[in-house]
């Protein structure tokens, strides 16, 4: 009876520990997104308003950059909250392997730093620093942002494919990580093509939901200039990136064939190991099969997907135990919405690229906008199952086939209370977001352009004549 309890309580605790990392990281992916992509559209306003003395692309540049600040603040509390949890939720993660990840997570925080420098400065240089210098300012924050997501994708990658150490067990039993090499730990099998998946997907995340912004102002009958064009440039962005991110998720697959192959078993719903696997769309996995999908009638798509060929063989779940599987039906489930959503984001993207390749100007359809409304949290719900693929796919380990998730957890008994703390907290910095956003959109509407923020200049300074910014 009491060992039943103690198993009760500590499946409970890891229950509260999983959910509030999901809660947080996925919370904070969202925003991440915008501080990677985001400076990159800016970047593209604001050059153009100089090449081009436009003033609705400089409006849009200033307008875009005082979001970008507020959500960069939230992303700070966000991120700071995941580094904290790191060690708070998984000791036994952090204590063995610490040494072989903390390069990483230290040159992450360079990068951090890096890019919170330059938007401050470029934040405060309006008006102040000569118009190109000025713009120059937001290339180190791409960059910053770039740099800051491979470090962080190079953990999380790590965890798929750990290198860059030995181990031994010592005299207590206790296993010791010994020869530690941290640039073979960043420089991982799995990185490349999942830091360029992610890179991918921030950028959709960010243009689609920035495009989805001015197509729903548009439809509400503000078809201005700066509603046009607020609305092109993410639509240029998307343009790019969106019809690449299936053949790196291709690739990505076939690397998970090869190195998680229980994995790709889950995602296919695969419980035998078989050749001339075809590919099933839908339904759920029952044990034993899927049951209730509509099959692709192409034999042996899903083998020739993962190994180029029609009759190649595809590990089964029953490769190993049943307690080393992940829960079938949420990695298949998650990954076929990913993939549906991302499908028709190509053809959202399809049809405004034929359109403006024929006319020059984006499609007049309402059903044009209101897809691309809905495009932006579609983006979302994307990029939110493919992590719930990657992380829910490598269970039951935390370090593949090293440290099981259980095994990682912390002891505490807090981890229900914190847990709720952290949701209200996270709603409260929700609300507030929201309603800072939205009384700037109300105040800008309004016809004010130059919002006052506490962070800056003095009153009698703002008032001064300034510089004049584009000429």
């Amino acid at each position: 009876m009491l060992t039943s309890l103690v198993l009760a309580s500590t499946e409970s605790d890891l229950l509260a520990a999983r959910n509030q990392m999901a809660l947080t990281l996925g919370y904070h992916i969202i925003i991440a997104c915008f501080g990677v992509a985001f400076p990159a559209m800016i970047f593209v306003a604001h050059r153009r308003a100089i090449r081009l003395n436009d003033d609705t692309y400089l409006e849009l540049a200033r307008r875009w950059s005082k979001v970008a600040a507020v959500l960069f603040a939230i992303g700070a509390v966000t991120g700071t909250v995941l580094s904290f949890e790191m060690g708070l939720l998984w000791p036994e993660l952090m204590s063995t392997y610490g040494d072989v990840m903390g390069l990483a997570f230290a040159l992450e925080g360079v990068s951090f730093f890096i890019e919170a420098i330059f938007i401050g400065i470029y934040l405060y240089g309006w008006d102040r620093l000569p118009p190109k210098l000025h713009s120059l300012m937001l290339v180190p924050i791409m960059m910053a942002g770039a740099s800051g997501t491979f470090f962080v994708l190079s953990v999380n990658a790590w965890m798929n494919s750990p290198t860059g150490f030995d181990t031994i067990t010592n005299a207590a039993g206790e296993i010791e990580v010994i020869n530690v090499d941290p640039l073979a730990a960043i420089f991982n099998s799995a990185v490349g093509l999942q830091y360029v998946h992610m890179l991918l997907a921030a950028y959709m995340v960010v243009a689609f939901s920035v495009a989805a912004t001015y197509a729903i102002g548009i439809l509400r009958g503000r078809n201005d200039r700066h509603h046009r064009i607020g609305l092109l440039i993410p639509l240029a962005f998307a343009c790019v990136v969106t019809p690449i991110q299936p053949a790196i998720g291709h690739f990505a697959g076939q690397r998970i064939a090869d190195e998680q192959p229980i994995k790709l078993a889950a995602i296919e719903g695969l419980a035998t190991t078989e050749s001339e696997v075809p590919t099933i769309i839908g339904g759920y996995y029952d044990g034993e099969k899927v049951v209730g999908g509509i099959e692709i009638p192409i034999p042996g798509l899903a083998s020739f997907l993962a190994q180029n060929s029609f009759d190649a063989e595809i590990v089964g779940l029953d490769a190993v135990p049943e307690e080393d599987r992940p829960p079938v039906n949420i990695v298949r489930t998650s990954f076929g919405i990913m993939v549906m959503i991302g499908t028709a984001l190509v053809g959202l993207v399809a049809w405004f690229g034929w359109s403006w390749w024929r006319r020059r100007k984006r499609p007049e359809s309402k059903w044009f906008l209101r897809a691309v409304a809905l495009s932006g949290p579609a983006a979302v719900v994307a990029l939110e199952a493919g992590w719930i693929t990657t992380e829910v796919g490598r269970q039951p380990w935390v370090v593949n086939g090293l440290l099981r998730t259980e095994d990682a957890v912390t002891d505490a008994e807090w981890i229900w209370a914190s847990f709720g703390v952290i949701t209200a907290v996270y709603a409260l910095i929700t609300v507030a977001g929201i309603s800072v956003l939205r009384s700037m959109t109300r105040r800008w509407r309004d016809g004010e352009k130059h919002l006052h923020t506490p962070y800056g200049p003095p009153e009698q300074l703002a008032d001064a004549p300034q510089p004049v910014e584009v000429g």
